[in-house]
């Protein structure tokens, strides 16, 4: 290129991102390196399925970029940059079209590779457009591979019927024969416009002829005041896991103080889907452990119908926790049942995967017992008891045993509040590398049955001290760290080299488990409570612990790899096979392949940022 044209270039790309940010000294080397090509209207640049070796810069012109479905990504004119995402024989995810006559910079591999080692920006900038692609195609998800959208249904086209609604006043009597006359199981309690409450007929089971109350007393003295509802506009997949996890069969309606109406679970029954709401109500009354063994058989049914609509990869696995939360609550309550009166108080805590509300089809149980005291050699072994016959009856149900013992079983992890204290503030305040990556299971826990204030207790501590000690957190993203996402040079996938998953692609280790293990470093050293991995990405990036652009950046990326992840499961399941994390390249699309390209992209950035707010110096 002639020096005039050179010193044209450059001032051209220093008036653009992200050249805008190289010196000009090296602006001027790189324009030697460039070539210029012009590009008639209608000449196809790029090809979906087609490598690339070029990147390209629209010097005057404008260009369409759409993906493999024809759907438009993005149009752009002078200062327009694309072709990384195709480089070094990666098959184009998108197809380039020249819209107007256009003048294009031309680069080489080897100049975008070098230009991007020396100025990071440079490559930081082009993986910000490869994450909106990301974006793009998670959006695109539902319409690419799945077959309908009855759960996106907002819950206004869902109601069938004005409420029947009666005022507190009403007599028991009055209100039953309402409820009779207009064959409705619940009615709302209202005073004027406002609603205050609601009755079903599950409340004049216990509460009246159980109870033997007088059919003269106002509604009001069995009604369930202020009781949780739901927005017109929410969707009937977020209605379900609303009354999944409250395992309750009638949610009223509002739009601000005033009902619209009634939705019960016959209501969503009648969009022909497997509904998890009566599974957790049958689990619930279930009689004993046979009877939880056929329950929990109707599981993978659920997911699999789940997968194949609209529902997220987030609210299957909140769907999926619900299902095993009532399943081991139940087995906790046959096992006081049948051994009598706790001699403690005590807490039943879930851990891992279960505590974050992120289970999946073959997730194994991680459990603990916090007892109030420690235990006399009786009272120990009534827990013991209590722990044999809840992890069994799991295992009974199709929760395997946790590999590393991690349960209520080992007597190490059934231990009094204060030998609980003892154990955290040795793993936060004296790390060992070992010590942390086997107790890092133990900063995700959630309450599952007994006393809250052991278990708030335990939190308090966790977030009081975690964000001061420079030790623990630089030991938990060196684990985070250590997780490397299953991706090669010049992008291609590593896969497993050996044992029974040899060939295929660990879904898990590199990419959802790495997310998990960043979501969970930066949520603790903020002092966050939140444990659910989404709801830390977020709480973390208003703390200023990560950027907005790179939270929902992991937001995507997580929840692209496990929809990924339960697709290969459901699949599986269909099968007869029992579900894992590895899939063999052969069974993904070629949509899957390219975007989890940039999914495990996003982690490995990731990763690097918190290796370097967490430096190792602080390991010495």
């Amino acid at each position: 290129m002639a020096d005039v044209d050179i010193t044209e270039v450059t001032d051209f790309l220093a008036e653009h991102a992200p050249f805008a940010a190289v010196p000009r000294e090296d602006l001027v080397r790189l324009g030697r390196r460039l070539t210029m090509r012009y590009a008639r209207r209608g000449t196809h640049l790029m090809s979906v399925g087609r490598s690339n070796d070029e990147v390209f810069v629209v010097r005057s012109g404008a260009v369409q970029i759409t993906d493999e479905n024809g759907s438009l990504v993005a149009r752009g004119g002078e200062g327009t940059g694309f072709g990384t995402t195709a480089l070094g024989g990666t098959p184009s995810r998108f197809d380039v079209l020249a819209i107007e006559d256009s003048l294009l910079l031309v680069m080489s591999t080897a100049s975008f590779q070098s230009l991007a080692e020396e100025h990071p920006a440079v490559g930081d900038f082009f993986s910000e457009q490869r994450e909106a692609r990301l974006r793009h195609a998670l959006q695109s998800l539902p319409q690419h591979d799945r077959r309908s959208a009855v759960l996106q249904t907002r819950l206004r086209d869902l109601i069938r019927r004005a409420p029947i609604t009666t005022t507190g006043e009403t007599t028991i009597r009055d209100a039953a024969a309402l409820m009779a006359r207009e064959q409705v199981s619940s009615l709302l309690v209202v005073d004027g416009e406002r609603l205050r409450g609601i009755v079903t007929d599950r409340d004049l089971r216990t509460r009246v002829l159980a109870a033997g109350l007088e059919t003269t007393h106002p509604v009001s003295a069995i009604m369930t005041g202020d009781p949780v509802t739901a927005a017109p506009d929410d969707l009937a997949m977020e209605l379900i896991l609303e009354m999944t996890s409250r395992n309750i069969h009638h949610m009223p309606v509002v739009e601000g103080d005033r009902p619209l109406g009634m939705l019960t679970s016959t209501d969503l029954m009648r969009l022909e889907r497997a509904n998890p709401i009566h599974l957790v109500g049958d689990v619930a009354k279930a009689k004993d452990l046979d009877a939880l063994i056929v329950l929990s058989q109707r599981l993978p049914r659920i997911v699999d119908q789940l997968v194949h609509e609209d529902a997220t990869a987030d609210g299957i696995g909140r769907i999926v926790t619900a299902v095993g939360d009532a399943i081991e609550r139940r087995l906790i309550a046959l096992a006081e049942q049948r051994l009598g009166t706790p001699p403690l108080p005590y807490a039943w805590i879930v851990l891992g995967s279960q505590a974050r509300l992120e289970q999946g089809p073959g997730s194994d149980q991680d459990n603990a017992l916090v007892l109030a005291d420690d235990p006399t050699p009786e009272q120990a072994a009534w827990f013991e008891s209590l722990a044999s016959f809840v992890v069994d009856g799991l295992v009974a149900c199709g929760y395997p045993p946790c590999p590393g013992g991690i349960m209520a079983t080992n007597p190490q992890w059934r231990q009094s509040l204060r030998a609980w204290r003892r154990m955290f503030t040795g793993w936060v305040d004296q790390p060992t590398p070992d010590a942390v990556l086997r107790s890092a299971i133990f900063f995700d826990l959630r309450l599952l049955h007994g006393e809250p204030g052991l278990v708030d207790a335990l939190h308090q501590q966790v977030t009081e001290t975690a964000p001061h000690s420079g030790r623990f957190l630089a030991h938990l993203a060196r684990n985070a760290a250590s997780n490397e996402p299953p991706l090669g040079f010049f992008r291609g996938f590593v896969l497993e080299r050996k044992g029974e998953h040899k060939d295929t692609l660990d879904l898990k280790r590199g990419g959802v488990h790495a997310i998990v293990e960043i979501a969970r470093v930066q949520a603790l050293s903020r002092g966050l409570p939140q444990v659910n991995t989404l709801a830390r990405i977020s709480a973390a990036a208003g703390a200023g612990a990560l950027s907005s652009e790179t939270a929902a950046d992991l937001h995507d990326a997580f929840e692209f790899i496990r929809y990924v992840r339960l697709t290969h499961q459901a699949r599986q399941l269909r099968e007869g096979r029992e579900p894992d994390n590895f899939v063999a390249p052969g069974e993904l699309s070629s949509f899957e392949k390219r975007h989890l390209r940039d999914a495990f992209q996003i982690v490995r950035s990731a990763q690097q940022t918190v290796v370097q707010s967490y430096p190792l110096g602080h390991l010495t």
